[in-house]
């Protein structure tokens, strides 16, 4: 091999020993193709207070503090999970980007905080850039459905930890609430409703015990089971349902007097998430009569699932709950079903009497 460096000629490497990143498993110009290719979808994110484009260093947004009495800047990070690998056997990967931006501001916007921008980070064993601008184009959209500006990442190859196929995905987001306009358990009281919105699958929890239950069971991600209207696989990968901005149009109206809280159902399960946002001394009661349980779900049980696994690792068809004001229970669930995302009381807030009860809990039976 021979090159040029000042002028001068560079000698073969002995051994015929080919010394250069690419060879090391780095290809900077795949990568620099992958930028290129996501350029178009990236920049249709930018908010108004995006400073700078696609490239730089470092993500600059200019945060308008004359808008704020008191801002408090709030940030979530995590990740898509084992949800990829259903994404690599099925080769489809332009929507668990869309479940990385899900995952960050629906933590962010449980507090009430607006999502502002987002950074992601994709570690892959091979840079191929239509894979990695399909990755990076679903976040995105994400970061569009969300309002949330994406002003950076980085996208690191790995060629010796990961495999040619392998990648993974990670995400932080900041986000912006007002200091007396935080939303949290601190606002519920007796008597509050809980409202929940339905999930669009099972988001990006329990992937490993999906994975394992299609394994056993001989699945195919193909075919379309008995219950469902289209492939398995299609179903498992559908993206996660973002609700931020549906609910920061609740607070717009409602204002912190009719909504009090935001439960963000990830894994854990709809009690076990909803507890969270639950003062001591009352309990979140949940109605499953208030709503049917998705044949996704009762399909896995018949395969050997328990309930109250289910329950535990699965989201059960509700994605966000709502605590809100009694009064406003109604027009609330109203709004969020007209805007598209199907909403209905599943339950209220009451005292919570005897040692040991949990702060939510699951009642009755599903449809």
């Amino acid at each position: 091999m021979t090159g040029s460096a000042g002028g001068s000629e560079v000698a073969p490497v002995a051994g015929g020993q080919d010394f250069t990143y690419a060879a090391a498993g780095v290809d900077i110009d795949a990568g620099e193709r992958a930028v290129t290719l996501m350029r178009a979808a990236v920049e249709r994110t930018n908010r108004p207070e995006v400073v700078g484009g696609l490239g730089g260093f470092a993500g600059l947004f200019a945060l308008d503090t004359a808008k704020y009495r008191r801002p408090l800047l709030a940030s979530s990070t995590d990740g898509v999970g084992t949800k990829i690998a259903l994404a690599r056997m099925l080769d489809r990967h332009d929507t668990v980007g869309i479940d990385l931006v899900a995952m960050v501001v629906d933590d962010l916007v449980a507090c009430g905080a607006e999502p502002l921008f987002l950074q992601d980070y994709v570690a892959c064993g091979k840079v191929v850039p239509e894979r990695i601008a399909a990755i990076v184009t679903g976040i995105a959209t994400g970061c569009t459905q969300a309002g949330a500006a994406l002003v950076g990442g980085e996208t690191a190859e790995h060629g010796d930890l990961m495999g040619a196929d392998e990648y993974d995905l990670a995400a932080t987001a900041v986000g912006v609430v007002e200091a007396d306009a935080v939303l949290g358990p601190e606002r519920v009281t007796s008597g509050d409703a809980v409202l929940a919105m339905a999930s669009s699958g099972f988001h990006s929890n329990g992937y490993s015990l999906i994975r394992r239950v299609v394994a056993t069971a001989g699945l195919d991600l193909h075919a379309v089971p008995a219950g469902l209207d289209r492939p398995l696989g299609e179903e498992l990968l559908e993206p996660t349902r973002i609700y931020a901005r549906h609910c920061l149009d609740l607070v717009t109206r409602f204002g912190v007097e009719g909504v009090h809280a935001y439960a963000h159902i990830t894994g854990g399960g709809l009690a076990g998430n909803a507890a969270r946002v639950v003062p001591d001394g009352l309990e979140a009661v949940l109605d499953r009569a208030a709503w049917a349980l998705p044949p996704a779900v009762r399909l896995l049980e018949e395969h050997g699932v328990p309930r109250s696994e289910s329950e535990r690792a699965f989201n059960c068809g509700v994605g966000m709950v709502a605590v809100v004001a009694g009064e406003v229970a109604d027009a609330a669930a109203a709004q969020l079903t007209a805007a598209g995302v199907p909403a209905w009381v599943a339950g209220s807030l009451q005292p919570r009497t005897g040692e040991g009860k949990a702060a939510a809990r699951l009642v009755g039976s599903y449809r």
